[in-house]
Order: C-alpha cells, then sequence, then structure tokens
C-alpha cells in the first residue's frame, strides 16, 4: 500500500518549487484532493492563487484544463454541448472544459451566476448533465477555483448553496520580504519555476490514497464534538446562517485525512479543531450587526473552538 506521507510530502516538494512560504496553503489542498474536495482560493490578485492550482495539477499525472471564467462565458463552455452529426443524423456530445480531472476554475465570480450554477452537478455528483444524457467526468476529478474579494469591480458574489459545495477555502496572504525577495530570484533567472514542477504520481495513486482516507475511524465522541461545533454555529447570534450537514460531514472528512498524514488509522479532536476554520470560514454568513461592529468569520468561529467542550476520550 502506498505510504500517505512520503507521497504528499514528493507531491509538497514539486509545488514548493514554484509557490514559496505557503506551505500551509499547499498542505490544505492536498488534503481535499484526498478527500474528494473541491477547493475556493481567495485572495486579492497577484499573490499566487493560479500558480498554486497549476503547480499543483502539473505535479500530478492527471489531466487537466483551466477555464478562465469572464462575464461572457456561457453554461455550454463548461459542462459541453450535443450538435447534429449531418453524416448520420446522430446527435453527438462535445466535452466541455469540465471534462478533465483537475480543472482550473480562474476567477470565477467573474462570470455570471447561471455560468457559476453549470459547475454544481459536476462538483457534487462527478457528473453532467446534457440535454437530458448523463455524462460521468473521469475519476479522480477536483475542482480548484480562484475568486478575488468581491468588493473589487466585476465581481458576482458566489451564491450560499455554491460556496457550501466547496470542501474548504484557502488564502494565500502576502508573502514576507525574505519569501518576495526569493520569488523575483527564481523568477529573474533563464528558466522559469513552473518548468521545474513535474509529476510524481498519477490519478490511481490519489485514487488509493482517497481510499485509504475512508478507512480512518472516527468515534462516536468524535463524532459527536463536529456536530457540537456545527451546532454552535446555528445558535449563535452573530450569525445569520450557520453550518449544514454537508459541512459537517466534510468536517469529519478533513480531519480523516489530518489524520491519515499523521500516520494515524483515528482521529483525535486536534485534527477537528485544524480544520474547522478552512472548512467553516466560507461557509457561514454574519448577521448584519455583526459586520457593522467590524467582526470577522475567523473571530466567530475561533470564539466558537474555544467554548465547545472537547471530548475527554476517543
Amino acid at each position: 500500500m502506498i505510504n500517505p506521507r512520503n507521497l504528499i510530502a514528493a507531491i509538497e516538494e514539486q509545488v514548493c518549487r514554484v509557490i514559496i512560504g505557503k506551505e500551509p496553503a499547499i498542505e490544505l489542498a492536498l488534503i481535499a484532493l484526498i478527500c474528494r474536495g473541491h477547493v475556493l482560493i481567495e485572495d486579492v490578485p497577484g499573490v499566487g492563487k493560479t500558480t498554486l492550482a497549476s503547480a499543483l495539477a502539473r505535479s500530478l499525472s492527471c489531466s487537466f484544463r483551466r477555464i478562465q471564467f469572464t462575464p461572457d462565458l456561457m453554461p455550454s463552455d463548461v459542462t459541453g454541448f450535443t450538435l447534429v452529426n449531418f453524416r448520420t443524423g446522430d446527435m453527438e456530445y462535445r466535452e466541455g472544459a469540465v471534462m478533465s480531472q483537475i480543472v482550473l476554475a480562474d476567477e470565477i465570480n467573474r462570470t455570471s451566476p447561471r455560468t457559476q450554477s453549470a459547475l454544481l452537478e459536476a462538483m457534487e455528483e462527478n457528473q453532467v448533465t446534457v440535454d437530458g444524457v448523463t455524462h460521468p467526468l473521469p475519476q479522480p476529478f477536483m475542482v480548484l477555483a480562484t475568486q478575488n474579494p468581491g468588493d473589487f469591480v466585476g465581481t458576482y458574489p458566489l451564491p450560499e448553496a455554491q460556496l457550501d459545495r466547496f470542501f474548504l477555502r484557502i488564502s494565500m496572504g502576502y508573502p514576507t520580504m525574505e519569501q518576495e525577495m526569493d520569488v523575483l530570484e527564481r523568477y529573474a533567472g533563464v528558466q522559469q519555476p513552473m518548468d521545474l514542477v513535474s509529476p510524481v504520481c498519477g490519478a490511481e495513486d490519489i485514487l488509493s490514497l482517497q481510499s485509504q482516507v475512508k478507512q480512518i475511524y472516527c468515534s462516536p465522541e468524535v463524532r459527536s464534538y463536529v456536530v457540537s461545533l456545527a451546532n454552535s454555529t446555528r445558535q449563535d447570534p452573530s450569525l445569520q446562517l450557520g453550518l449544514s450537514t454537508r459541512a459537517a460531514i466534510a468536517l469529519v472528512h478533513a480531519a480523516q485525512a489530518c489524520a491519515l498524514l499523521s500516520g494515524r488509522d483515528y482521529i483525535l479532536p486536534e485534527d477537528v479543531q485544524h480544520m474547522f476554520l478552512p472548512v467553516s470560514a466560507h461557509r457561514i454568513v454574519l448577521n448584519p450587526e455583526a459586520r457593522m461592529k467590524g467582526a470577522t468569520t475567523e473571530q466567530i468561529l475561533t470564539r466558537l473552538l474555544q467554548v465547545t467542550a472537547v471530548p475527554v476520550r476517543i
């Protein structure tokens, strides 16, 4: 059986040839990958969102397509379409850009909600339906979506239903001065850093990891802890929208991946705590009063994490 920690370390090594000083973000993206989840990478332009997605795809021997979401992008560009073959008279399906194992949805919030929703079935059910015919997507399948902050010009906010389908959210952030100096040094040479990234595993390796994650044991006490955390977001007066059941399931899966990468076959409460913010922050909605006071989702979730009782036995 493949060693999860060795494989993840090998992928991280490849991605770190391009992305400097963002190891936590890389680790989160890999956790989403082995949990069959999708990632929303949100930050200001120019901090490496697209580069992270491209480097991750290049380190895997999987098919990869990039969709540049623009206001004129149509749903059929994403899902594909059917047309008549005039020689045979049959209807033929022409694949859309989503028919790939790794899909980069670049600047997803710059297109209309109608086109954004074209990804919903693919992300939830690993298939697309065009003119009543269902077409399965290749496996493993993962969407890496980038978006600029919602107050930027020309952006459409993602609806809550679509945000809930992203397994976790990653924020890149600006590099430190030392890290930025290193970036400038690497990109000042003749050879671009992306050219140094090479595949270290294939689709079968990823599917094997995804199978191993499901075998990690989650005790009733840990499940109760996850439910308590989810319920606390639904009852908190500062929140207009709390975590869904889908979010609670995602939190368990993310904790399973943390345990697997730590060499354990069971979940600890620390695994749940480690993944609580990345899995939850994009799924909750502050009420207007909390927004006026300057509260953030991270602050609310951190407080709830502190006041929720941790199981003493697992």
